[in-house]
């Protein structure tokens, strides 16, 4: 019996030895071998990228224990060949780690695995540079898509013999293109979208012979598209989209016979005929959009049996539109939007609405004849076609700027973009949740506002035209950013039938699509531009940059004028930021909601709107006067008594009376409780109308209050001044008052809470309350305290003059955008119409002329601005207290 069982356990040995050596994987006891350097490799890989579910304790070969493991989205593989030395020896040959929120850098150890052909990591949270050393992977295929990459392409990929193909787009990389990349004979395929690349194409480019994917969209890469594009002989896919680069298409891109995708818009330079693309039968989308292109569209594009996609809209084609486009069999996309086309109205595009077939837009071209009966047919954008505007025949939409066929009478706009009605501030923000298609013309039902949206989702064909939080917001006023209006490429809205004037425009942006975590969702970048009435407001608009993070508004003010009764606020996406994160297809425009507001100083008012400016303006200021008669009688009585402050003590009939004309009057008990009863730790500053405390008031919403000092001899002027004044402003860069409170002694004003206190603090605090400010941000802050000014003296109905404008008066909110307060002995601007006895301000940022002569204009204000100005660009104080006890001006050191 034991010889007997023996036997069998030696031939189950044998058989267990046989199974492993041929099919190469065992669990527990190996067969198959791993080295131990590419073991200890993927301990340094794992310890690099934080990974921590692999079991060292399993065969990395064995496929198991977390080595091979793809659920949905997630792949996390370790791939190894062990066919080596009679199949005694494995080597890993791919490294699959997509999707797995990996955080830490990029592994030196990956070298080791010197038999490694494929590597991917794209879509984690990968950060820093990308090691030099990885110039001698043997790999074929280098993916790091979608993470956090910084620093330049090293020069050292370029001695990788067998590479085939560059996956880096949606990082941070910056600098020129290395050169020597253009040794990479064998590379076919070359992503780096949606960086920070500069400088121009480097010309050893043309040796890439192999070359059939290349794209570079949405960096700043200059120059000319080079003529070397020729030597591609296999290219299929070009993108350049939103580049740097600049006109025209070369003629060489005729030889390129295999291209099937050329994408290349927003170029710069002179206008350009349509570029020869009739050999390349095979094209399947053309995107030229905003090449400057004139010229007629070319007869051939209409006899390209495989073309789905042609966008050329944005450019300068003239002419009539080819007939033979109406028997495209392929076409499913066609945009010639904002064009110089002429003519009749293609008629087959009617007919369009029977199939269904081919979305369509049209939009703001030039025809004369043939008008349709309608604005919108299904899936044919058709809004400003004609070139008339004054044609009665016509329906309103189809003429150019929307003209009003009635009396105009609106004066005011609001759209909760994406969402449904909501009330906020008291204006109902219209209803805006209708989904809709990639071309398409809205009109409201009150016929107030419409939109006109083009465009589709690339690589997303059931791309959603709304974006919707899927988390908490914990916003002001989160009805506005729930849902939000999206466009791949051009959203236009219209305010329509407004009365002309001067308005102010009102655009609120939340990024709601992008997470702000350690996902490779949070890696996504939106960027685009704003037009209000044709003309720039924002470029290269980031909404998450602007707001400091996802999921926090930012609003952005504009004022504009409307003369034809029509007001057109156009975004629009350039090509630039990411387009595939968290997945393909995101990208484009997103607004939350538009408020369009009539400014207090707007033209053409009438007469009876004049009138009730002049009763409310006299009314207010008999109100002003009735208090400060108030203030001089009680505080004379009140010097021959306790020497308290007793405004309106022993007389609440007439507090009573001034609560109900205030619009935001706080008592003194809410006030106390959000200040925990003026507790010194909630203390924040101290000024010259008294301290200043931190509160936060029952619904959350922080607050700083301004208390009286009691030893202020001016509070009381002051008080009232900066009530008159602040209250009448509304300005980005202006601190924004809340309210107040009277009760007895106690006066109190409350504004807006910033949490990084002042400049004065930010540069010269102590050492703890400093604040590191780069270049960027004191340009900004000097850039947003010069608008705040010129909105002073210049833009709002009362030309005010500050009279002390300092480092302690100009506070920062979170993102440090500067806000000028405390307008406490600020006056109307005289113009040195009269010379002032009553000198006010700080010593060392007044005028000279204020200073000696009490010459009081808006120069005086211009004068501590640049006194300012010089403090925060030098990061020295006005005057330094020396060592010895001297004092040295900076202006006499400047």
């Amino acid at each position: 019996m034991a010889r007997g069982g023996g036997g069998f356990r030696l031939l189950v040995l044998l058989l267990l030895g046989l199974a492993c050596s041929n099919g190469g994987r065992c669990s527990g006891a190996r067969a198959t071998l791993l080295p131990e350097q590419e073991v200890e490799a993927l301990k340094g890989i794992a310890t690099k990228l934080n990974k921590t579910d692999w079991d060292f304790s399993v065969d990395p070969c064995s496929a198991s224990g977390n080595w091979a493991n793809s659920t949905g989205f997630l792949i996390s593989n370790v791939t190894c060949d062990c066919s080596f030395k009679n199949n005694t020896e494995c080597h890993i040959v791919r490294l699959e780690l997509m999707r797995q929120n990996l955080s830490g850098v990029l592994p030196d150890e990956v070298v080791n695995l010197t038999y490694l052909r494929y590597l991917d990591l794209s879509r984690n949270f990968i950060q820093g540079p990308i090691p030099a050393s990885w110039g001698d992977l043997p790999v074929y295929n280098l993916s790091l898509q979608g993470n956090r990459i910084c620093g330049t392409l090293p020069k050292e990929l370029g001695r990788m013999p067998m590479l085939k193909s560059i996956q880096f787009e949606g990082n941070q990389i910056e600098g020129p293109i290395p050169p020597e990349l253009g040794n990479i004979s064998t590379l076919q395929r070359f992503f780096i979208s949606a960086n920070n690349i500069t400088g121009e194409l480097p010309s050893t480019f043309s040796r890439l012979a192999n070359m059939t994917d290349f794209r570079i969209d949405g960096n700043s890469i200059s120059g000319k598209i080079p003529s070397f594009i020729k030597n591609w002989q296999s290219v299929n896919r070009i993108d350049m989209q939103g580049t740097s680069m600049s006109g025209p298409i070369p003629p060489e891109i005729s030889l390129l016979k295999n291209l099937t995708e050329l994408r290349v818009t927003d170029l710069s330079g002179p206008s350009m005929k349509f570029p020869p693309l009739q050999n390349a039968l095979h094209l399947t989308e053309v995107v030229l959009r905003n090449c400057s292109i004139y010229g007629e569209i070319p007869y051939y594009l209409g006899q390209m049996l495989y073309l789905k996609v042609l966008d050329i809209s944005f450019n300068k084609l003239t002419g009539q539109v080819p007939v033979n486009f109406g028997g495209m069999v392929a076409l499913q996309y066609l945009y010639l939007t904002e064009n110089m086309l002429t003519g009749d109205f293609p008629s087959w595009m009617l007919k369009n609405k029977a199939s269904n077939k081919v979305n369509m837009d049209i939009s703001y071209n030039n025809f004369t004849g043939n008008p349709p009966s309608e604005c919108q047919q299904v899936n044919l954008n058709m809004v400003s076609t004609f070139s008339s505007s004054n044609d009665n025949s016509l329906q309103p939409c189809l003429r150019k700027r929307l003209p009003c066929t009635t009396r105009p009478h609106h004066s005011s706009l609001f759209i909760n973009c994406g969402g449904k009605s909501v009330s906020v501030n008291g204006n109902t923000y219209e209803d805006d949740s209708s989904q809709i298609g990639t071309s398409t013309f809205v009109l409201s039902d009150d016929k107030k506002w419409a939109y006109s949206s083009t465009g589709d989702f690339v690589g997303n064909e059931n791309g959603d035209y709304i974006a919707r939080n899927a988390s908490k917001l914990t916003l002001a006023y989160p009805e506005l950013y729930t849902e939000a209006r999206l466009s791949p490429l051009s959203l236009k809205y219209y305010g329509l039938c407004m009365e002309n004037g001067e308005y102010t425009v009102e655009l609120h942006f939340a990024e709601i699509v992008f997470t702000d975590d350690h996902t490779y969702s949070s890696n996504g970048k939106r960027v685009f531009d704003v037009f209000i009435q044709g003309s720039k407001v924002l470029e290269d608009f980031n909404i998450e940059d602007e707001a400091g993070s996802p999921h926090r508004e930012i609003n952005r003010i504009f004022t504009t004028n409307i003369t034809d009764n029509t007001l057109e606020i156009h975004f629009y996406w350039g090509g630039k930021g990411t387009t595939a994160i968290p997945y393909r297809g995101v990208y484009g425009p997103l607004i939350s909601a538009i408020s369009v507001t009539q400014s207090r100083n707007h033209h053409g008012l009438s007469i009876g709107v004049v009138i009730a400016i002049v009763i409310g303006a006299a009314a207010f200021a008999i109100i002003l006067l009735l208090i400060a008669f108030y203030f001089k009688v009680f505080s004379r009585k009140n010097a021959k008594g306790n020497g308290k402050h007793s405004f309106y003590q022993g007389r609440k009939t007439n507090t009573s009376e001034l609560q109900t004309r205030a619009q935001y009057f706080f008592s003194l008990k809410e006030i106390e409780s959000a200040t925990k009863h003026f507790d010194p730790a909630n203390k924040i500053g101290e000024g010259g109308f008294g301290p200043v405390y931190k509160g936060t008031l029952p619904d959350g919403t922080i607050v700083a209050v301004k208390k009286l000092s009691s030893k202020s001899s001016q509070g009381n002027r002051e008080f009232l001044n900066e009530i008159g004044i602040i209250s009448a402003l509304r300005h980005p860069n202006l601190v924004r008052l809340f309210g107040c409170c009277i009760d007895g002694d106690q006066l109190l004003l409350i504004y807006e809470f910033l949490e990084n206190n002042s400049v004065g603090r930010a540069l010269f605090g102590r050492a703890e309350h400093q604040l590191k400010l780069d270049w960027t941000t004191r340009y900004n802050i000097c850039l947003g305290t010069a608008k705040g000014l010129a909105y002073l003296h210049e833009e709002s109905t009362l030309k005010i003059v500050h009279r002390d404008i300092k480092p302690s008066n100009i506070l920062l909110d979170e993102k440090l955008q500067p806000k000028i307060s405390d307008f406490g002995l600020a006056k109307l601007n005289d113009d040195c119409g009269r010379v002032s006895t009553r000198i006010a301000g700080t010593v060392g940022y007044m005028a000279p002329e204020y200073a000696t002569r009490g010459c009081l204009t808006r120069k005086a204000d211009v004068y501590s601005y640049g006194v300012v100005a010089l403090e925060i660009v030098s990061g020295m104080s006005n005057i330094n207290s020396m060592s010895n006890e001297e004092y040295l001006h900076l202006l006499d050191w400047v």
